[in-house]
């Protein structure tokens, strides 16, 4: 579904110019959850830029169903970090953005609306604005009124979060449940390894900047997932376990390469899963 070929992304002038991304080659398979994970600040949502269409690269090149992407198109919803709904808009109204932005909020168009809300949970505060719902009702809408648009790909940038502990396992769960019933091509981006292991079908491990894929993970657990048979996956700590080593040698390099022994890391982070 979507392929990229060689990418690389800088900013700057001439020989100032600063590269984010270098040749970083990837695909994302249809219908599958592909979950990207690096260090803080290593291009990851530059990355989604790209994808997006919002940006260009600075070199290679990236394809949507073998056609090059040039630019933003109605097959990609993006899921940003922070809140975009609209505050002066009542839930109701921010879901049908798309579709009327179109002119295409017709009979069908609100059906559709009706039925996302009731599926997302928030049929009763349809005529609530934003600054009345709480951040998980928020982030809700937010999937919602990226729905209404059956868009074939889902990119989510970090999309839960800022969320409290509970509220984000709920979340991801649900998202997870929402793809299930009906399937198509997400890239999330995520730093938090729990989350990456839930949701991915295949986990790309990025490197420090500028950004390429150091490793990709298959993550072959079966379906439905729940963080309580997770915790108790051995296979699913295994994976947990090599991501980690690999996110903590990735992210010692922002910071000079760092004194603490990758095998600590872990072990320090295997006993904090222990005492939960």
């Amino acid at each position: 579904m979507i392929e990229l070929r060689h990418v690389s992304k800088s900013y700057g002038p001439g020989r100032f110019a600063r590269p984010v991304i270098e040749d970083c080659s990837f695909t994302v398979e249809a219908n599958h959850f592909t979950v990207m994970m690096g260090p803080s600040g290593s291009g990851k949502s530059t990355l989604i830029r790209l994808v997006a269409g919002f940006e260009k690269p600075s070199a290679g090149e990236i394809l949507v169903n073998d056609r090059p992407v040039t630019g933003p198109g109605q097959d990609r919803l993006v899921v940003f970090q922070e809140s975009a709904l609209f505050p002066w808009m009542t839930t109701r109204e921010n879901v049908q953005y798309g579709p009327r932005a179109r002119g295409e909020l017709t009979g069908t168009g609100r059906a559709r609306t009706d039925f996302l809300l009731e599926k997302v949970g928030l049929h009763a505060f349809r005529e609530r604005y934003p600054a009345q719902l709480s951040g998980g009702m928020q982030r809700r809408a937010e999937l919602a009124r990226a729905l209404v648009n059956n868009p074939a790909i889902m990119i989510l940038d970090e999309p839960f979060r800022g969320l409290d502990a509970l509220t984000k396992k709920m979340m991801i769960e649900y998202y997870a449940g929402l793809s299930a019933e009906s399937p198509r091509t997400n890239l999330f981006v995520t730093t938090d390894v729990d989350e990456a292991i839930f949701l991915a079908n295949r986990l790309l491990v990025m490197s420090h900047i500028p950004a390429r894929v150091r490793e990709v993970i298959e993550v072959d657990l079966p379906r439905p997932r729940s963080f309580t048979r997770i915790l108790l996956d051995g296979r699913a700590n295994a994976l947990k376990m090599a991501a980690l080593s690999l996110l903590h040698e990735e992210a010692m390099k922002a910071f000079g390469g760092g004194n603490i022994p990758a095998a600590d890391f872990i072990e320090a982070h295997r006993r904090r899963v222990a005492a939960m």
